[in-house]
């Protein structure tokens, strides 16, 4: 009654359903914890980060070496199954949609950037980390999944808990069932402590810049973190958490991520043309047309496996979003009000030159 939400998702109806649960309080419970922590400090935030990750990591290898003994090659055959009629189910679209929900897992990694003021040699550090933890994490993936698949038939993975079903055809039992979903849960909760640690950053430099209230940029006096972004974002994200669906969650931020990431390859494109001049600690290779292009067209190509359902839900979040822009971040910009004061400034020293000039051109001149 205590681990399951009280609304459920029915991907063939696509309706919420009752499913007589009350709460699901291990994810509230998680969502609190990781709040406190990031509220605390960020040394705090990556010294827990840190001790989650090599936990979910050795358990992984641990999985991958105990289990690949007992991989059966024939269960790789047919290695794309043929699609059934449907978009979703199998076949090459089949597998474009499954990318699109798996893109979830890869939302985290941009919260490296958004912690850009707070490391040391950033320019330095922040390609490595992206990059290094982007291939880490690519490899661990491919071999997770290729003993996964290669214990079982991927029909038999179609479960809320496919390691379990995994496991189930070694002789391992019940121990390694028993890491493995430790290793989950560690897994998902380092997921949620970025994203909220990349969230509340975002928070606070939109404003800084005017577009949100003061009070989420405001810091702690001894902590020096936007203590109140995040408590706000905690105490949203524990409630969402506890009542709603875990999958609309992930399919609904995998289609946000998706969009985002477009306009971060657009950006790169324009800021080469708009901003020449600015001071690249690291320059994207190629960045002027080709790696932008690419990056945009494989967004894209993972946005065609997205449902009806989860569009529409991602279009309605972004129009409450675009209200809130209009009615109160578009008045409070301090960019847009640089600018006014910039035009307003050319105009007085525009005027205030004519005048001064005027007696030395004839009227024909002028």
């Amino acid at each position: 009654m205590f681990a399951q939400p009280p609304v459920s998702w029915n991907e063939t109806t696509e309706v919420f359903i009752v499913t007589g649960q009350i709460v699901n309080l291990p994810a509230m419970v998680i969502v609190v914890a990781f709040t406190v922590i990031l509220i605390i400090g960020i040394r705090e935030t990556a010294i827990a980060n840190l001790v989650l990750v090599v936990i979910k990591v050795t358990i992984i290898f641990i999985f991958i070496f105990a289990c690949c003994k007992y991989v059966n090659p024939k269960n790789y055959e047919p290695f794309f199954p043929s699609n059934l009629g449907s978009f979703s189910k199998y076949g090459i679209p089949g597998m474009l949609q499954a990318s699109t929900l798996i893109f979830f897992a890869y939302v985290g990694f941009d919260s490296v950037a958004t912690v850009a003021q707070e490391v040391k040699s950033p320019e330095r550090s922040l390609p490595i980390a992206l990059i290094g933890s982007n291939i880490i994490s690519l490899l661990l993936y491919v071999g997770i999944c290729t003993v996964m698949v290669g214990l079982v038939s991927y029909e038999q993975l179609n479960s809320n808990n496919p390691l379990s079903v995994a496991i189930q055809a070694t002789p391992y039992g019940l121990w390694l069932r028993i890491v493995m979903t430790l290793g989950g849960i560690a897994s998902l909760t380092t997921v949620g402590m970025t994203a909220m640690l990349s969230q509340t950053r975002i928070f606070y430099a939109m404003a800084h810049d005017g577009l949100l209230p003061p009070l989420f940029c405001k810091l702690h006096s001894t902590r020096i973190t936007p203590w109140i972004s995040t408590l706000i974002s905690g105490i949203f994200c524990a409630a969402v958490s506890g009542f709603f669906p875990v999958d609309i969650l992930g399919e609904t931020t995998a289609i946000g991520a998706l969009i985002t990431y477009i306009f971060v390859h657009i950006s790169v494109v324009i800021m080469r043309f708009t901003h020449k001049d600015m001071p690249r600690g690291f320059e994207v290779p190629c960045g002027r047309w080709l790696i932008p292009t690419i990056g945009s067209l494989l967004c894209m190509l993972l946005m065609k496996g997205v449902s009806k359902a989860t569009a529409f839900r991602f279009l309605a979040w972004t129009i409450l979003g675009q209200i809130f822009y209009f009615s109160y971040g578009y008045r409070h910009s301090k960019q847009r009000r640089l600018r006014k004061n910039e035009e307003s400034n050319s105009i007085v020293v525009l005027v205030s030159n004519s005048e001064n000039n005027i007696d030395v051109y004839t009227p024909d001149e002028l």
